[in-house]
């Protein structure tokens, strides 16, 4: 990876948000694009995302562990082929934690594993609304790791969709954690910055995965709290 002229340094968006560039080098974002891309295929793969009032999400999405639909969580595809959920690998958990402690620090991560993981593609004029991840029980940390194209992510606060939020740029590498009193803080992506993928990764688009502790002990169609997460 090229050397930049300016690094960019961690950098705490919020008390319990923090911002790591390049967490990510060349060998694990390979490693990561081709997990995605095996998830990605059917039975219960990549999926367009249909809400209650009949529209669509722009970002399409594959999940582990638990299937996200809006605004709960089952072990198949309720909205989709029906298919159970792909397993969520322990090695993507163990990430997740590592991702907790060197943002976060070693005492910020949750007893319990890493046990969801939601993949969203986004391509060019894909964007994702201000919302909370709120269909969880738990509140450990959230973990996002970025691939591909540059995106502006807007985080915002807890009470409302609205200012006051801060815009910061996520590329390929990226690592973003969310804990504590931002936990359950607005957040989303207004725009895409179609073509800014390094050429080595061989991806066109952005793909964000983002991790979770569920909190959930249930078996099929079980469902989370009621909210309006689809990060």
């Amino acid at each position: 990876m090229d050397a930049e002229l300016f690094p960019r340094e961690r950098a705490e968006i919020a008390p319990g948000a923090v911002h790591v560039p390049g967490w990510l080098d060349e060998d694990r974002q390979r490693a990561l694009l081709a997990a995605c891309r095996d998830w990605a295929r059917p039975p219960a793969g990549l999926r367009t995302v249909r809400t209650p009032g009949g529209g669509t999400m722009t970002a399409r999405q594959v999940c582990l562990g638990w299937h996200w639909y809006p605004y709960a969580y089952a072990r198949t595809v309720v909205d989709g082929d029906g298919s159970p959920v792909k397993p969520f690998p322990d090695w993507l958990g163990e990430l997740g934690r590592r991702a907790v402690a060197d943002a976060l620090g070693p005492g910020a991560a949750d007893p319990a594993p890493y046990d969801i993981a939601l993949i969203n593609f986004y391509d060019g004029d894909a964007r994702m609304g201000m919302h909370r991840d709120a269909d969880e029980r738990s509140t450990a940390p959230v973990v996002s790791l970025s691939l591909g194209d540059t995106c502006v992510f807007r985080f915002g606060n807890t009470a409302t969709r609205t200012r006051p939020y801060t815009d910061v740029e996520l590329r390929s590498g990226d690592l973003f954690v969310f804990g504590g009193p931002a936990r359950l803080a607005y957040h989303g992506v207004p725009r895409v910055r179609p073509g800014s993928a390094p050429p080595w990764l061989g991806l066109a688009g952005r793909l964000n995965v983002t991790l979770r502790v569920s909190g959930l002990t249930g078996g099929d169609g079980e469902e989370g709290i009621m909210g309006d997460s689809p990060s």
